[in-house]
């Protein structure tokens, strides 16, 4: 759990005003994911690790361009 609410802060200040929700939620199994709608941006069962630094705000430039 720290890790994905790093990653949340990290989203609310790299996307600022553009976020309008933003939802942890806690399951078993070592599932993180990370989605923009239906739209999968990093998945930790796929990967078989966790994103390094910056690397979804990376992924989500390509699919929500910062203003």
């Amino acid at each position: 759990m720290p890790k994905a609410v790093s990653l949340t802060d990290s989203l609310v200040k790299f996307y600022k005003d553009r976020i309008t929700e933003i939802a942890l939620i806690p399951s078993s199994g070592g599932v993180f994911e990370v989605t923009v709608g239906d739209q999968l941006v990093f998945s930790k069962k796929q990967t078989e690790r966790f994103p390094e630094a910056g690397e979804v705000e990376k992924q989500l430039e390509q699919i929500v361009p910062k203003e």
